[in-house]
Parts: C-alpha cells; structure tokens; sequence
C-alpha cells in the first residue's frame, strides 16, 4: 500500500483524490489547506478505512507523517517550494503542472529530491490520453519522415468570474497566464512529441480579463530538427471551451488530435498502414472537463514505481523542459525579439 498526503484541496484536487481512489494498493490518509473547512470537507469525502487526517498547516501535516508521497495541488507558484519541504522531510513528491514558475526553485527542489533519494514525479497526464500515445507511437516508428510543422490549438473559455474565485489567479507570483497555466501540458507535449525548441518568437496580451498575467498570446518555434510550429493560446473563447489540439504535418503523415482537450483523433494519414491504424477510431473518448481521464493512469505509474514494477516515469527534467520553454516564450513577448530555448537541464 503506497501512502499519500495531499496539500491543496481546491478545484484540481478532486482529480487526484479520484484518480487514487481507483487504486486498491494506494490510500489518501492526510489532506491539507489554508482553509480548514476545505481540508476537513475534503478529508469526509475520501473512502478510507480509518479516518483521513486534515490540517490547515502543511509544516504541521509534514511532521506528523505516516504517508510516502505528497501530492501538491496548490497554486502554482508553491509547487516548488512545499516539494522541497516535502523531499527535506523525507517524502516522495507528485507536483501538479507547472512545477513552478520560476527555474531557480524549481531546480532547488529537483536538488532536494535528489539529494534526499526519493522521486519526483511531474502530473503531465496528457501524454497518457489514448489519442496522444497513437501519436507517440507513429512518432516513434517514423512514420512521418521529416516533420514540417507543428500547430497547436488551445482555445478555452475562463470568464472573469473564474480568476475572482480565488485572489491567486491569474497573478504573476502564483498563477501565470494562459502559457503558464491552462497551456503547460500542451507546451510539454509540443517538445516531447515534436523534439526540443532551438528558438521562439512571441506575442502575448491581457485583452479582456482582469488580471496581471496574459489572457492570450501567441508563439512562434523554430525547431532543432528544422521543423516550424505555432502554439496559439486564448481564454476568451465564448461562450464555452472550443477546441484543445495537437496538429503534426511531416513528409510522409499527417495528423490532428482535436476535441476540446485532445480526446478525438480528427486526421490520421501515412504512406503505408500500421497496426496501431486501427485503433483510431475506438481511441476517442469524451471528457467531462478538459482535464481529460489521465490523473488515473499517472496515479498507475507513480504506484508502479515505487513499489519497484516499472523505471519509466514523467520525472522533475519533463516538467523543468516545459516550464523553461514557458518562460522563453514570455521572454520573447517581453523583449519583442527571438529567445533561444537551451536543451534543459
């Protein structure tokens, strides 16, 4: 039975607690939150054959132990700092996307967990959406020759009454904008499917919601294969989210995942066929939130690794890649000129 302990019982949580609740070799046995009504609610609802622990202090919840893992699910700027506190007091570390929005604690934690043996995995659970692993696959095998082009949708809806439901949205010191926050996982995917960024131009802009960060913006990359992409992000979609997708132009293929959060294979053409071909159209799916269904999975493989059943992992150098690529693309529409994306570290 692999232990966690939850920090954060706000809006993605409920994913988590879900997720593991599917797993009958792991069990929640604490949460956390500044708001002791939240913590203790969410500790009621969790099936459990002893009573869950709740705590409103995180440094409290650390110290009295009896789980491996942590999982954070605060807001993003805490991500790497409660990591770091965790790995310190011996804990493994599940921290929801992005890490951070910073690289230098970010790399602090990725240290501390190091240091202290235990592992750090990243919540990119996109990867794990049926739609993407056939995309991966036929990646992987080659089959589109050379890539061209990459484009990449992410089209959603947030309405000002979304950013005023809780005072760190939207700011520059917890939350980040569209990039940062709704987009990651599709900015993680564009390295990990396409291969690494060598250069990105970029525009961005708060056009319509009240709030520091961007509302919209729109990138440029130049890849080190030679590939060209675009990743073109807004949350002022009305009056609901549009589309989530993933479009790959290559010599010999092409194909677009769309959807509202890529659970539908629109286009699928190679030269020749392959098995996984026919899996296509039983590979959709359709989501109750743009979320997707992957919290269970990676909650599988988080399991599955620390009982010592499989090595491969989303680990800390994933979930740095994006947010290093985030933030070349803010620095581009800061400085209004090209930023070179280094390999990560």
């Amino acid at each position: 039975m692999v232990r966690f302990g939850l920090v954060g019982c706000g809006r993605i949580s409920g994913y988590h607690l879900e997720a593991l609740g599917y797993h009958d070799d792991a069990q929640v046995v604490a949460v956390c939150d500044v708001i002791p009504e939240r913590a203790k609610f969410a500790a009621s609802k969790i099936r459990a054959a002893t009573e869950v622990a709740w705590f409103s202090d995180y440094d409290q919840m650390l110290k009295s132990g009896g789980f491996d893992v942590v999982s954070i699910c605060t807001p993003s700027g805490l991500h790497p700092y409660q990591g770091l506190a965790a790995a310190n007091a011996g804990f493994h570390v599940v921290t929801e996307k992005p890490m951070g929005i910073a690289l230098e604690p970010v790399d602090a934690m990725i240290k501390a967990c190091r240091e202290n043996n235990v592992q750090l995995f990243t919540v990119l659970q996109n990867r794990l959406n049926p739609t993407v692993t056939l995309l991966k696959q036929a990646i992987d095998k080659g089959r589109f020759g050379k890539l061209h082009f990459v484009q990449v949708n992410v089209f959603w809806s947030r309405p000002q009454e979304y950013y005023d439901q809780a005072s760190w949205r939207g700011t520059l010191e917890l939350d980040g904008g569209a990039f940062m926050n709704q987009a990651s996982h599709y900015v993680d995917l564009v390295q990990w499917l396409a291969g690494d960024v060598a250069e990105v131009q970029a525009l961005t802009g708060t056009l319509a919601r009240n709030i520091e960060a961007e509302d919209t913006g729109a990138a440029i990359l130049r890849f080190q294969n030679g590939a060209i992409g675009t990743i073109n992000v807004t949350m002022l979609v009305h009056p609901k989210n549009l589309e989530g997708s993933i479009t790959i132009l290559g010599e010999r293929g092409t194909v677009k995942i769309g959807g509202v959060a890529l659970n539908r294979i629109e286009r699928w053409d190679f030269e020749g066929y392959e098995d996984e071909d026919k899996l296509v159209a039983e590979s959709g799916y359709y989501p109750t939130s743009v979320y997707g269904h992957g919290h269970t999975g990676f909650y599988r493989n988080v399991i599955d690794v620390l009982e010592g059943k499989v090595t491969d992992f989303i680990n800390g150098a994933a979930g740095r890649k994006s947010l290093e690529l985030i933030l070349a693309i803010y620095q581009s529409a800061f400085t209004r000129k090209p930023v070179g994306v280094s390999d990560g570290a």
